[in-house]
């Protein structure tokens, strides 16, 4: 992976650990010399994760449409910034210059995005890693939902091991390294229940 798309809120959340590990996450990709692609806003933890990456050396793309250019405050120290016209654009755009996709906590937005992508993934357009970094337990009840989701039969096993999950960015990263993506299609067949 040379680039990962990164989705996280842009609030900092209840606690600061949202705040360090969001900085944590910028760092680590730095160092690994992994290209940062993000929302292009300097506030909250979208300002962290660009921040951190900068100040390790790191190269970060902003992708943010017009009209939250002043909602979410661009971030004007990027390698790039893209400006695009809606948000279905910035998302076409992330997925297109990123190899992977790393979700931190946030709110609606980011479960949009990562939910996009999976279900991309799940019918087969795209074959590109998917991590949730599942910081101080914030992803836990969204973990047991999917689970639900393949014991009811609306989600194949396989498919939900196309979300690679846990709570430290470094071993999320090795997880998403040696990833092979399922071969399987997205439909249960009633043979199958």
């Amino acid at each position: 992976m040379k680039s990962v798309a990164v989705f996280c809120g842009s609030s900092f959340g209840s606690d600061d650990i949202y705040q360090t590990q969001a900085m944590l996450v910028g760092q680590t990709l730095a160092q690994s010399k992994i290209k940062i692609i993000y929302g292009g806003a300097k506030v909250g933890l979208m300002g962290a994760v660009a921040d951190a990456a900068l100040m390790a050396g790191g190269e970060v793309i902003g992708v943010l449409p017009h009209f939250l250019s002043s909602k979410e405050i661009a971030h004007e120290g990027l390698t790039e910034l893209v400006m695009v016209e809606s948000m279905h654009e910035r998302k076409t755009k992330m997925h297109d210059l990123s190899d992977g996709i790393i979700a931190l906590p946030g709110g609606f937005g980011t479960m949009e995005e990562l939910f996009e992508v999976l279900t991309w993934a799940q019918l087969g357009l795209h074959r590109k890693p998917i991590g949730l970094l599942n910081i101080d337990g914030y992803y836990d009840h969204l973990t047991m939902l999917i689970k639900t989701m393949v014991e009811k039969q609306f989600l194949r096993e396989i498919n939900q091991g196309m979300l690679l999950i846990s709570d430290n960015i470094s071993q999320l990263l090795e997880e998403m390294h040696r990833y092979e993506p399922p071969v399987v299609g997205k439909w249960i067949t009633e043979d199958e229940i």
